[in-house]
């Protein structure tokens, strides 16, 4: 019989880091729940094809839902089962989440409205997530993720059976106190930050737990895979497509041979970025002046992350972490990966930007080291 590691189950950590860190023992039950919302996830992604989850969600009367979610994508099948889980993860453990945003629902819900019960309007933090990331990818077996982040609830905000945009208006910076996510891969892999590193668990399908498998990661200062859709390479702004090119060509400052991988799943593209080395970029396009990525439910998630491993995430002018979203769907521009990188892409951003201004806009990793779609990526 194969001996097994002796690893640290990710409830075991939880149960030591929510110990030494006072304030975030109200996330402990949270979080751990977030974990047994990724293997429900996990074991849907597996029998996808055997159990018929595949194609558009059906309503009542066994016909297509007529509407798109925000996106304006037709919501699957999996879409909704999974936004389900996730709703009931964050709001059903604890009365730690007030209230959740999807990014697969119009607009935010109050943990009363899922629950039906105004005991669970109470809480101190409100949820972001995208609950299954480039679902389209499981037709062809290629990975998919969750992605999540938790944030304090802004004092003043009522609380009540309501949910109040204004309540997710804040930056990552300021009220980001955790974020993660699960990458449901030939193993599935949860990566979470408490806002003190970074460390990912994976599933063992024997006993069915996350053991801790990747203590403080730490990504590389720099790193040689890039990750960009460059089918929309001519769409890009002149300081994109500049830094590509050198990139390909070998004359990065950063004097490392690249070399292209890209998915088209944010989870699976930043993950291999996190573990190896170098950038990955959803840039601003012709039609998409903002990117596709959204910024609560992905990017600032995303970058904090990055941040907490030693790397970097900008939108190309600063620091996704930085950005005041206005509206919970909002997008940004976004660029994740190594500092070195990063740091060089913002200084072609700045270099080539049409709005030629000299000494304005900054650099999202000018200080040094500090411590961001769907299947169209």
């Amino acid at each position: 019989k194969q001996k097994k590691k002796n690893l640290k189950t990710f409830q075991r950590y939880l149960e030591i880091e929510c110990w030494k860190r006072d304030e975030l023992r109200d996330l402990q039950p949270v979080l751990q729940a977030v974990g047994d919302a990724c293997k429900q996830i996990n074991r849907i992604v597996q029998r996808a094809q055997t159990d018929d989850l595949y194609g558009e969600a059906l309503g009542d009367d066994g016909l297509p839902l007529d509407d798109t979610n925000i996106q304006g994508e037709v919501q699957q099948q999996l879409d909704v089962l999974c936004n389900t889980i996730m709703l009931r993860c964050f709001c059903g453990c604890s009365n730690a989440i007030s209230c959740v945003a999807s990014e697969e629902e119009d607009e935010p819900r109050s943990c009363a409205d899922v629950m039906n019960d105004n005991a669970f309007s109470v809480g101190d933090y409100v949820a972001v997530f995208d609950p299954i990331d480039g679902s389209k990818n499981i037709d062809s077996s290629l990975p998919v993720g969750t992605v999540f982040g938790i944030f304090r609830r802004i004092p003043g905000i009522p609380l009540d059976d309501e949910a109040h945009e204004e309540a997710f208006l804040q930056t990552g910076d300021n009220a980001l106190v955790a974020a993660g996510y699960c990458l449901y891969s030939a193993t599935t892999v949860l990566v979470v930050t408490l806002g003190s590193g970074v460390n990912g668990f994976t599933l063992d399908p024997d006993e069915g737990l996350f053991l801790q498998t990747h203590s403080d990661i730490r990504i590389p200062r720099a790193g040689p895979i890039y990750s960009f859709n460059e089918a929309n390479f001519h769409s890009y702004q002149p300081g994109v497509q500049k830094y590509l090119d050198a990139l390909k060509e070998g004359t990065s400052s950063v004097g490392i041979r690249s070399n292209a991988r890209y998915v088209g799943a944010l989870v699976a593209d930043v993950h291999n970025v996190l573990i190896n080395g170098g950038i990955y970029g959803y840039p601003s396009t012709d039609t998409n002046k903002n990117g596709k990525l959204r910024l609560l439910y992905e990017s600032a998630p995303m970058a904090m992350i990055m941040e907490q491993a030693g790397g970097a995430g900008s939108t190309g002018t600063g620091r996704i972490l930085d950005v005041m979203p206005t509206e919970i769907h909002q997008r940004v521009p976004t660029f994740l990966g190594s500092i070195e990188n990063v740091f060089e892409l913002d200084e072609y951003h700045q270099r080539y930007r049409s709005n030629k201004t000299s000494g304005k806009g900054g650099s999202a990793v000018s200080g040094g080291d500090t411590t961001s779609d769907e299947n169209d990526q």
